[in-house]
């Protein structure tokens, strides 16, 4: 039994192993409103019994891992993203346990990462933002924990990714000023990044939600936030000539800027 990330949508970012699961399964499980057809018809056997999980119920999933237990069937769960990140993975991984199957998480390319790379951006760009919060906006379906709010995530001011939020933007930008985002922040709006009919746009935080309103964009769709969205790339310390590790000595020059750099405070150029 295997859960497989497919990856944020076009079928040649499904990793190796992924697309070996599917193809060694007896049955493939996958959601057709948030899986690329071709993440599975690319791969599964021409004998391969699809079920397409979007149309119906956890219990009648959780009937199909029964009937592979008792019938020793290979099973590919196909989930979109990363099955780590708002996947539904934990409580099916626990019940087929239960049911003895051998079970296995094979990670994806999580949408956020996706998304970032579209766009032509780093998230993590030294002196400016060196962590990346993944949320969503409280609210909506599933509740959130009392102590996990996005305003108080925003306080932080480091690159953010918020997921299952664009059905409520008036209220995630509202939080995200509370938190201390100035309206100029960078934005990047990703809608099904990967997919033929992608988009990404690229603005501020005061804009997002008209363009969101104007594109109808309430699905689908991704936030990346912060200052490292439109900050130029800055020197590297790891790759710089004074910095030193395992395969490469220091210039001994180089060595001396840097350190002088980094007592006065100074980016290192």
């Amino acid at each position: 039994m295997s859960f497989v990330g497919a990856g944020p949508g076009a079928a040649d970012l499904i990793t190796l192993r992924g697309a070996r699961r599917i193809a060694e399964a007896d049955v493939v499980v996958w959601a057709a409103s948030l899986v690329m057809e071709e993440c599975v018809t690319e791969h599964a056997r021409a004998d391969a019994e699809l079920v397409d999980s979007s149309k119906i119920a956890h219990e009648d999933v959780l009937a199909l891992y029964r009937r592979a237990a008792a019938e020793g069937l290979k099973v590919a769960r196909v989930h979109s993203g990363d099955p780590a990140l708002w996947g539904a993975v934990q409580e099916q991984y626990d019940a087929a346990e239960e049911l003895g199957l051998d079970v296995e998480i094979v990670p994806g390319v999580s949408s956020f990462g996706a998304a970032a790379a579209v766009a032509g951006r780093e998230l993590t760009i030294p002196e400016v933002a060196q962590s990346v919060v993944l949320t969503r906006l409280e609210g909506g379906k599933t509740p959130m924990p009392s102590r996990e709010k996005l305003r108080e995530f925003a306080r932080h001011g480091t690159s953010m990714a918020i997921f299952l939020s664009a059905a409520r933007t008036t209220k995630m930008v509202e939080e995200l000023r509370a938190g201390g985002y100035p309206d100029d922040t960078p934005v990047v709006i990703a809608y099904r990044t990967s997919w033929p009919d992608e988009l990404t746009v690229r603005c501020r935080l005061d804009e997002v939600e008209a363009i969101c309103k104007q594109r109808k964009l309430w699905r689908h769709t991704l936030f990346l936030v912060g200052a490292a969205l439109g900050a130029k790339g800055t020197r590297s310390h790891l790759y710089h000539a004074g910095h030193f590790h395992t395969f490469r000595k220091p210039d001994a020059d180089a060595r001396r800027q840097l350190r002088e750099s980094r007592a006065a405070g100074r980016p290192t150029t």
